[in-house]
């Protein structure tokens, strides 16, 4: 597999929440980056504001366009807890501790470790969830979809089966 691992950071970026650092790292994503020009490009003629209206908007008021590729297996049971500690496991197996500011299934978290790593088990392990992800965010007309689009667009395509 080719290496993508500037594209998995510059995405883990892009999908957190778009504050000053963010702002700051724009020119620099869009240069490192291309294949997230069209997110990068909206971003940066987007006033901040409305950024981190929309980022809430979109990721934090429902799990419809959940960032946390464990809840798209497993929803909110007790199953998840289990597939949590297997994301910190493979972090501390590949010498990274997790710290508990975020769930280690989060897909920012989850690009950066594949940008550090050049391990793609947890991306390919949820490319369904990350499919079924991308198409919610097109439907619902987001630039984040744009980041999805790439960083699926680096993957195998999903093997074809039941989805949650």
């Amino acid at each position: 597999m080719p290496s993508f691992e500037v594209l998995y950071q510059a995405a883990a970026l892009c999908l957190t929440y778009p504050d000053d650092d963010f702002r700051a790292r724009l020119p620099l994503l869009r240069e490192a980056a291309p294949q997230l020009r069209e997110f990068t490009d909206q971003a940066a003629v987007t006033p901040p504001g409305e950024l981190a209206a929309h980022y809430v908007q979109v990721f934090d008021l429902k799990n419809r366009h959940s960032l946390y590729l464990s809840w798209w297996r497993d929803g909110d049971t007790r199953r998840r807890g289990m597939s949590l500690v297997r994301f910190k496991e493979l972090y501390r197996d590949h010498g990274l501790e997790f710290t508990d500011e975020e769930l280690p299934d989060f897909l920012p978290a989850v690009l950066e470790f594949a940008a550090r790593t050049g391990n793609t088990d947890l991306l390919l392990e949820h490319r369904d969830c990350l499919d079924q992800l991308r198409a919610r965010l097109t439907d619902f007309g987001t630039p984040y979809a744009s980041v999805l689009d790439a960083v699926c667009a680096t993957l195998p395509t999903a093997q074809t089966g039941t989805r949650p």
